[in-house]
């Protein structure tokens, strides 16, 4: 089939305007993590409101949907490298962004300390993970690849009962410690197992978009259907794919919202098949080209790594500003929290309400805009191998 160059930079902005879009969504709940009540559960429904559940719950899709799309994208960048050339790129990608998840942006972002007392291992740990497990992938035919995805994603929820512990195991299956003594912990939010599951599905996607328009749009339109169709009827059985079954609740509002809680850490069956879904939906809907009122998104999905690492540090640095006006100090903001308060220790009867949360979410993610439209635009321009590290 031949590929008209107008097509195929329709398909990469379908691609980047939905990564944009989970990236804007993605700064809502971080905004929640600075600015909302400290120690607040929003997924505990015995003390949360449906408006703080849901300010969480949409946020779920962002994780997965950037997984997947890192894969997609591995796989179309086959067009323009050889297979061994993808398998070195996502190896040093891969390894660049497990050293920033625990030099820069966990000193200067999630933090502003370095003194290392406390570690968490988030999302860039697990996605450089990923990377580094795809560079070995991809040596292997696109079907198998997406097999192995697949079992991944469907099978890790069978290891749930097993009574283990350790390092090992919580790099791989159950979020834990890796590390716990007095003067230093480190622990793993983000086990491995099913996100390198989803990166390996997502560099199957990437085949559809080498069909025509129509085929790929049913496509897309049957595989999010049939995930959510799925999430319904095995949420529904109760029986397998998540360690948190839902229940009846008081009210039917909140049986609902037991019914859409589902585990993220580690990520079960049920809780990807609730995102994956939406997100066959998304890429498909935005397939013929980009609404006019998401090309922010575009400009956003472009640079995610740029965007990510500076929103979290736009929030904190607000946090700390905030903080010094209302209580003349913000040494708090620079202090190691315990887990608990991760990812710094708050002060006295700090926390906003909601609307403010939402505020500081659109004033963030404005702010952010005109410097992701600049770097967007000279890795356009330019063609520099350091820009494909931002």
């Amino acid at each position: 089939m031949s590929h008209t160059p107008s097509a195929d930079r329709t398909r990469l902005e379908s691609i980047d305007v939905v990564r944009g879009v989970i990236m804007i969504i993605m700064a809502l709940d971080h905004t929640r993590d600075f600015f909302g009540m400290p120690g607040q559960s929003p997924t505990d429904l015995a003390t949360a409101t449906p408006a703080l559940f849901l300010t969480r719950w949409v946020t779920y899709i962002c994780a997965p949907v950037f997984f997947l799309l890192m894969g997609t994208g591995a796989y179309l960048s086959l067009r323009r490298q050889s297979t061994s050339e993808l398998s070195r790129f996502l190896f040093t990608r891969g390894l660049w962004l497990i050293v920033l998840e625990v030099t820069l942006v966990r000193c200067f972002a999630y933090q502003f300390n370095v003194d290392y007392r406390v570690t968490m291992l988030l999302v860039l740990w697990a996605l450089g993970w990923a990377l580094i497990t795809l560079g070995v992938l991809v040596r292997l035919p696109a079907f198998v690849v997406t097999a192995i995805g697949v079992v991944m994603i469907v099978g890790h929820n069978l290891s749930d009962g097993a009574n283990l512990s350790g390092p090992l195991w919580s790099i791989l299956h159950s979020p834990g410690f890796v590390l716990n003594r007095p003067e230093h912990v480190v622990f793993v939010a983000y086990p491995l197992v099913p996100w390198v599951g989803v990166t390996a599905a997502g560099y199957g996607l990437g085949q559809i978009y080498r069909w025509d328009a129509d085929r790929r749009r049913a496509f897309l339109l049957r595989v999010g259907l049939a995930l959510g169709l799925a999430f319904l009827a095995v949420r529904g059985l109760n029986a397998y794919g998540d360690p948190a079954p839902w229940m009846p609740q008081q009210t039917a509002a909140f049986t609902v919202l037991s019914f859409l809680n589902t585990t993220k850490y580690p990520p079960s069956l049920q809780f990807l098949l609730m995102t994956l879904g939406p997100a066959m939906l998304l890429l498909r809907a935005v397939d013929r080209g980009t609404p006019r009122i998401l090309r922010p998104a575009l400009v956003i999905g472009k640079v995610p790594l740029f965007y990510y690492a500076l929103h979290f540090a736009l929030i904190h640095l607000l946090a700390v500003v905030t903080c010094y006006v209302q209580y003349g100090s913000a040494h708090w903001m620079f202090e190691s929290p315990d887990l608990a308060h991760y990812p710094f220790s708050p002060p006295p009867r700090w926390g906003y309400s909601l609307p403010v949360v939402y505020l500081v979410w659109g004033f963030v993610v404005i702010a952010l805009y005109p410097l992701c439209r600049w770097l967007a635009a000279l890795k356009q321009r330019r063609s520099d191998a350091w820009l494909s590290y931002l």
